[in-house]
């Protein structure tokens, strides 16, 4: 469960588990300024990162990454950009956001009482000021963070954050720990073990990863998640494959206690799309 308070996972690099969903923030902190890794589900949020921040340390924030698109890591960023604060995230959250969390927002707007829990009523949606396209080095706050877009898998817009004098990933969402991986949204089931198998080539023994939502793992856990993501793309490629319709194509029993059964028809759904049926 969330711990409500910042975690030091590597030398000055900070996590923390916030409700609702049991999201993830990461700070890192430089001689010169702290870099906030994704803004939570809204405006009222993000200024309650503001303050956390505070309390851990003097240093002004002086940049913000976006790991990916989906509003829980992203709506709020307006907070940031109103005081002047640089946001980099992947290049294709703009068209993101138009296709998925626009519709998203515009509905809920209309319609407040539907997603009343959420406090969207004031959100705008801002992407990233500084879209990364290729595998950057940036400095922060004078500490040097490698920036790595990453192939489709969980969204299309998933970027790694690497603090490598800490050996400290921020992964977003294309590894969770507090529950299984979830589909929808565009995600890209068929890739996304591929995915993963790229970055366990750099992530190295000892080195920290934060999900998207949980505590922190090592290498072995993505190597396990990466491994049924594999076995999932693997059946419904067959399934694909054998020309089986969505209402006769189950997963399984490995796989159905890995995923609740509502992933899992999210997975078949995206899947079939991605591979053409």
């Amino acid at each position: 469960m969330p711990s409500n308070q910042w975690l030091e996972v590597g030398d000055k690099v900070f996590h923390r588990r916030y409700n609702p969903a049991d999201v993830s923030v990461g700070v890192v902190l430089g001689p010169t300024g702290a870099t906030v890794i994704d803004t939570r589900n809204n405006p009222e949020e993000a200024q309650e990162i503001i303050r956390d921040v505070a309390e851990l340390s003097a240093l002004p924030i002086v940049a913000v990454v976006n790991t990916h698109a989906h509003y829980d890591h992203t709506f709020g960023n307006q907070v940031f950009q109103d005081a002047g604060i640089p946001i980099y995230g992947h290049h294709l959250i703009p068209t993101h956001f138009q296709e998925y969390e626009q519709p998203l927002l515009k509905q809920a707007q209309k319609q407040p009482q539907s997603e009343r829990d959420r406090g969207w009523h004031d959100v705008i949606l801002t992407p990233p000021s500084r879209p990364i396209k290729t595998a950057s080095k940036v400095v922060l706050g004078s500490r040097i963070l490698e920036l790595l877009p990453l192939g489709p898998g969980h969204t299309e817009t998933d970027l790694a954050v690497l603090v490598p004098d800490a050996g400290v990933w921020f992964l977003g969402d294309i590894i969770e720990e507090s529950g299984p991986p979830m589909f929808g949204e565009g995600s890209k089931p068929q890739g996304w073990a591929a995915v993963l198998a790229s970055l366990l080539e750099l992530i190295k023994p000892g080195h920290t990863v934060i999900p998207g939502h949980g505590e922190p793992v090592d290498s072995d856990f993505v190597l396990r998640q990466q491994g049924h993501l594999e076995q999932l793309a693997q059946e419904i490629g067959q399934a694909h494959a054998d020309k089986k319709s969505l209402e006769n194509f189950r997963f399984s029993s490995d796989l159905r206690v890995l995923w609740p059964e509502e992933f899992l028809r999210e997975a078949a759904q995206d899947g079939y799309r991605q591979l053409g049926g």
